[in-house]
C-alpha cells in the first residue's frame, strides 16, 4: 500500500455538532493540533474568542492554541492529510460541494448515516463522487454518545480501514485513558451497523412510547440484532463478529440510552405525535429517519428479510399506525 498515516500526519475536521465537538476534544487531550471547519458564525466566534462551542456541548473547554477554527473549508482540506468528516449525512453533499479537491487526502468518516436520495453510505459517496480509493477511506465508530465522550466517560471506539497499520495510526490520535480503541478491516459491516442501529433505535423508542414493557423490548432488541447481522452478512460476506462493540454495542446504547436522538424520535411517535411534529420537536438530526428510506431502497437489490426495518419505514413514510404495525410485528418475533 502506498498511502501511510504517521504520527506527524495532520488532521482537519469538518462538522461542528456534538459528535464533531467530542472528537475534537479527544484529539486535544492528545495535543493534536486541529484545523476545524465551522460554518456557523455564532459557534465560530465562540470557538475563537472563548474556546468553546456555543451551541453543542458548550461546557467543554478547548485550548485555542491547538485549534485553528475557520469557515473556509478549502483551507482545512489544503493544510491537512487526514480529513475527519462528522457532518449529518443529509447535509454532507451541501457541505462538501465547495471543496476544490480531495486528491491525496485520507477521509475518516464519523457520520453514521446514508446520503439521502443517493442511497449511498459516506464511504461510498467519497469513493464514487470524488474518486477516493477505499485504501484512503476509514471510519471511526462504536457505542459512543458524544455527551459521555466529551465528559471523559469510559468509551470504546473502533477504527476501520483496509490497512491495519493505518487503523492503528489513527487509533493513536484518539486513544486516551478513557477512550479504548480497537481496529478492524470491516469498513462495510461497521458502517452499515452504525446506520441500521439508528433505525432499530427508532423501533425501540416507538415500543417504549406505545407502553410496551422491558420484557418485550428485550425481545425486540434481540430481534434487531439478528436482523442487523442477517443484512450485513448476506449483503457483504466477511469474517466478522457482530457481537463486537462496533456492531451490537452501538445498537444497544442507541436503543436504550436517554441520550439517543433516534430513540427519542421513536418515543415521540409512539406517544402519538405525527412524524412531522415529532421531527419538529428534535433539536438535532435523527439519522434513522433518512436511513429508513435509504435502506428500504438498498434492500430492493438484496431482498433480505427485514420486518423491523420495514415496520419503521411504514410508520415514517407510509403513515401507518405505529400501534397497529408494532402489534403485527410482535407476531413475527
Amino acid at each position: 500500500m502506498s498511502y501511510r498515516i504517521s504520527e506527524t500526519t495532520r488532521c482537519g475536521v469538518i462538522g461542528y455538532g456534538s459528535w464533531a465537538t467530542a472528537l475534537v476534544h479527544t484529539l486535544q487531550i492528545n495535543k493534536v493540533k486541529v484545523w476545524w471547519h465551522i460554518r456557523n458564525e455564532e459557534i465560530l466566534e465562540s470557538m475563537r474568542t472563548e474556546g468553546r462551542n456555543a451551541k453543542y456541548l458548550n461546557d467543554v473547554e478547548f485550548d485555542t492554541d491547538l485549534i485553528y477554527a475557520t469557515d473556509d473549508i478549502n483551507e482545512v482540506v489544503k493544510n491537512n492529510e487526514v480529513i475527519l468528516v462528522a457532518t449529518p449525512s443529509a447535509f454532507m453533499k451541501n457541505v462538501i460541494k465547495d471543496v476544490a479537491s480531495l486528491d491525496g487526502k485520507f477521509i475518516l468518516s464519523a457520520t453514521k448515516g446514508i446520503i439521502p436520495e443517493d442511497n449511498t453510505t459516506i464511504t461510498e459517496f467519497f469513493n464514487s463522487t470524488y474518486g477516493i480509493p477505499y485504501d484512503r477511506i476509514g471510519i471511526i465508530s462504536g457505542p459512543s454518545h458524544a455527551e459521555e465522550v466529551s465528559r471523559n466517560k469510559l468509551s470504546y471506539l473502533t477504527v476501520a480501514c483496509k490497512d491495519k497499520e493505518n487503523a492503528e495510526a489513527i487509533g493513536k490520535m484518539f486513544c486516551t485513558k478513557d477512550i479504548r480503541i480497537s481496529h478492524s478491516e470491516d469498513i462495510y459491516g461497521i458502517e452499515y451497523a452504525g446506520i441500521l442501529k439508528n433505525i432499530y433505535a427508532l423501533a425501540a423508542g416507538m415500543a417504549a412510547g406505545l407502553g410496551y414493557g422491558d420484557n418485550f423490548r428485550a425481545v425486540l432488541t434481540a430481534a434487531c440484532t439478528r436482523e442487523m447481522t442477517r443484512f450485513i452478512n448476506d449483503s457483504y460476506p466477511f469474517e466478522r463478529d457482530t457481537m463486537d462493540p462496533a456492531y451490537l454495542g452501538d445498537l444497544l446504547v442507541t436503543s436504550y440510552s436517554n441520550f439517543s436522538r433516534n430513540r427519542r424520535l421513536g418515543q415521540l411517535i409512539g406517544h402519538g405525535c405525527t412524524v412531522k411534529s415529532a421531527l419538529n420537536e428534535m433539536t438535532m438530526v435523527a439519522e434513522g429517519y433518512y436511513a429508513s428510506e435509504c435502506i428500504r431502497h438498498i434492500n430492493e437489490k438484496h431482498n433480505i428479510y427485514m420486518p423491523i426495518a420495514d415496520m419503521v419505514y411504514d410508520v415514517l413514510y407510509k403513515k401507518a399506525s405505529p400501534r397497529k404495525r408494532m402489534k403485527e410485528l410482535t407476531a413475527l418475533l
